[in-house]
């Protein structure tokens, strides 16, 4: 008997036409229409309802995530303190690379100051791009 395979799920245009489509149909059959489901050993069909909402709401182009208010700490939002490691490493973190649009690969050039640290961004042919400054505070 051969396994037929399951659709990859709509995302994006796709998704919200479909949506709009279905009409008034329930969230279920309408995340089970667009492919959020997995079918268990048993034959069973579960409907994965937190990646169908997550991809509804990343297909409508809505932002979630507030802009950081420099407070709070930890987890996935940028606190804007760091400290260093036990290994003496000073790790800035995603958050902060995410917000000034790095990728990765990309190299800096440090210069150290007195209180500060400069990164200078540098292009593929070893120029510097941009200068970012890090400043220390006592």
């Amino acid at each position: 008997m051969a396994k037929i395979k399951k659709p990859e799920p709509l995302t994006g245009e796709s998704l919200v036409k479909k949506v709009k489509e279905l009409g008034n149909k329930s969230k279920e059959e309408k995340a089970r229409a667009c492919g959020y489901y997995t079918v268990t050993k048993n034959g069973i069909e579960r409907v994965n309802m937190m990646k169908f909402l997550n991809a509804l709401i990343d297909a409508e182009g809505i932002e979630l995530d507030s802009a950081p208010n420099g407070t709070g700490k930890g987890g996935r939002s940028a606190s804007y303190r760091i400290s260093v490691q036990s290994n003496g490493n000073l790790l800035i973190g995603s958050a902060y690379t995410k917000q000034m649009g790095l990728e990765p690969g990309d190299e800096f050039e440090i210069s150290l100051g007195r209180k500060h640290i400069h990164l200078k961004q540098i292009g593929f042919d070893g120029e510097s791009l941009e200068e970012q400054e890090i400043s220390i505070e006592d």
